[in-house]
């Protein structure tokens, strides 16, 4: 395998596009996170992930160097009128700011490199090249509380924490600390 990160390739794939792909990407996540694929956490990601798929507007960004996977990025927008994603948050937001239109929030869902990769630029890139074509007004993700090193970076990627959510049965975490960014609606850029 060779680490040198020109030699990365990124690619865009739809929802159905990826589920061919989802055991791979499991696989990638158990690495990110020095964990086995058959672990509780792998589960949760699988989980989450297949749930993603059945969203409209999925897109997943792939960085791999020749066959390898090096890692990814995935999302999708909140439907219009769906406000499950800030039921909670603390402090409350101001009036309007959860009103959902369909194109005004995507939500980053996932971003996940291998270890061998980490600290060499490719979150960054599968981040932005996710984000880059977007047409939504906005971003937001949700990340562990606890993880500051996790929340360091994005707030350097421009985003800016706006509060936490409690977790809903099922989730890993029992509070996600959530990020908001504005995205640029120029897609001919």
């Amino acid at each position: 395998m060779t680490s040198d990160p020109d030699t990365i390739k990124l690619t865009h794939h739809s929802s159905s596009a990826t589920r061919p792909m989802l055991d791979t990407l499991c696989l990638v996540y158990a690495d990110a996170y020095e964990v086995e694929p058959t672990q509780e956490k792998t589960g949760a990601f699988r989980a989450r992930t297949e749930r993603g798929l059945e969203r409209a507007g999925f897109e997943l960004v792939m960085a791999a160097v020749g066959e390898e996977l090096v890692g990814f990025a995935f999302g999708y927008p909140i439907p219009e009128g769906n406000t499950a994603w800030w039921q909670g948050l603390d402090p409350e937001p101001p009036e309007g700011f959860t009103v959902e239109t369909g194109t005004r929030t995507f939500i980053l869902a996932e971003i996940e490199i291998r270890r061998a990769w980490q600290g060499r630029g490719v979150g960054r890139r599968v981040h932005d090249e996710l984000l880059a074509g977007r047409l939504e007004e906005r971003a937001t993700l949700a990340t562990n509380p606890d993880a500051s090193r996790s929340h360091a970076i994005y707030e350097a990627w421009g985003w800016r924490r706006i509060g936490r959510i409690p977790g809903k049965p099922g989730d890993y975490f029992g509070a996600y600390e959530l990020f908001l960014r504005p995205l640029s609606n120029d897609a001919s850029r």
